[in-house]
């Protein structure tokens, strides 16, 4: 087992274990953003396990543009997804939800039937700007960059709140009470920094030219945001409502 295997193993645990725990908190609470966050951390789980047998097997046409979907274009939006929840409540949620649902449903369309320049070197991982026309590239610029906008903002505004004393949502219909202020404000800090991590490691690999640099950050970026969910989980409590209220849609 090669470095990048593992590190690449290493973040579909991650991924697994926190979508398991957004997931049984989600079934207890019916909360949307926790099933939204759910959802972020399947696909991750899809291209870190795509990655996976990349590295393992050899890259190839079907792995790549598996771990290019998954990875590059429709994982962070689900994660920003639940940011909005969190923060703007379930009317602008739904409706960012149904945008979300035709934006994922056009970008598997596209990058899976899309034709690629070039061939495929096993041994390399490939990059979307030498194999993908302008569309799909274009569909990764937008489905990483403006999320990772949403949920470092997000997180940082959240936190700035907090600090001031204020409620950490803009709208007031969102309820959330502070249990520990000083626990908020660090799990949104570790949000915000797990974000830049996530958003950076394109950007870093591509430079570098090595999987090395893709694969440690993406371990990094999914293993801040679990520490950063499991400390701001335990820093604020939401009032129950009824059910039927909570669902995701």
């Amino acid at each position: 087992m090669t470095l990048n295997t593992a590190l690449a193993a290493t973040s579909f645990i991650i991924a697994v274990a926190f979508g398991l725990s957004t997931f049984d908190r989600w079934l207890r609470r019916r909360k949307p953003h926790e099933m939204a966050w759910t959802i972020a951390m399947g696909l991750f789980a899809v291209a870190a396990l795509a990655l996976w047998w990349a590295e393992a097997r050899g890259w190839s046409s079907a792995s790549f543009r598996v771990f290019f979907l998954f990875g590059a274009v429709i994982n962070v939006p689900w994660l920003a997804l639940g940011t909005i929840f969190l923060l703007t409540g379930q009317r602008t949620g739904r409706i960012v939800t149904q945008c979300l649902l035709v934006f994922s449903g056009f970008s598997a369309g596209i990058i899976l039937t899309a034709p690629m320049n070039g061939t495929i070197s096993p041994n390399e991982m490939p990059q979307g700007s030498d194999l993908f026309s302008a569309l799909p590239r274009i569909l990764a610029a937008v489905g990483s960059s403006i999320p990772a906008l949403i949920i470092f903002g997000g997180a940082i505004w959240s936190a700035w709140r907090v600090i001031r004393g204020a409620a950490p949502t803009m709208n007031s219909s969102v309820q959330r009470q502070v249990i520990s202020a000083a626990k908020l404000a660090g799990g949104n800090a570790l949000i915000a920094l797990g974000a830049a991590v996530l958003a950076a490691s394109g950007t870093i690999s591509g430079r570098l030219g090595a999987d090395t640099a893709f694969a440690v950050t993406l371990v990094l970026g999914i293993a801040i945001l679990f520490a950063g969910f499991l400390v701001a989980s335990t820093a604020t409590h939401t009032p129950t409502v009824k059910r039927s209220a909570e669902l995701f849609l």
